[in-house]
């Protein structure tokens, strides 16, 4: 297995892998989610690029819902990716 992050066609979704306590953990957000917290008003970007370029906020918010709880593989919606300040705490 790669752990290289890739665009997985048929399900929209970039899928990758974060280093939790020394263990590859795998993860996907959708095309979607992407777009509409990161680019907005771009129009036809390229998911795997918009991944690249806001990975480390990807990667927290897949810890993040490690902590609440989640299990492997983390499937990230846009509510996950909310910027901090947005976010209720609960």
């Amino acid at each position: 297995m790669s752990d290289a992050p890739f665009f997985h066609e048929s399900s929209g979704t970039i899928r990758f892998w974060v280093l939790v306590e020394g263990k590859l953990l795998g993860a996907s957000v959708s095309r979607e989610a992407l777009h509409h917290r990161y680019r907005p008003t771009a129009q036809g970007e390229d998911p795997l690029e918009t991944y690249l370029a806001n990975a480390a906020d990807i990667e927290a918010a897949v810890r993040r819902r490690l902590a609440q709880g989640s299990r492997e593989p983390v499937m990230l919606r846009e509510y996950d990716l909310r910027a901090p300040d947005a976010q209720v705490p609960g």
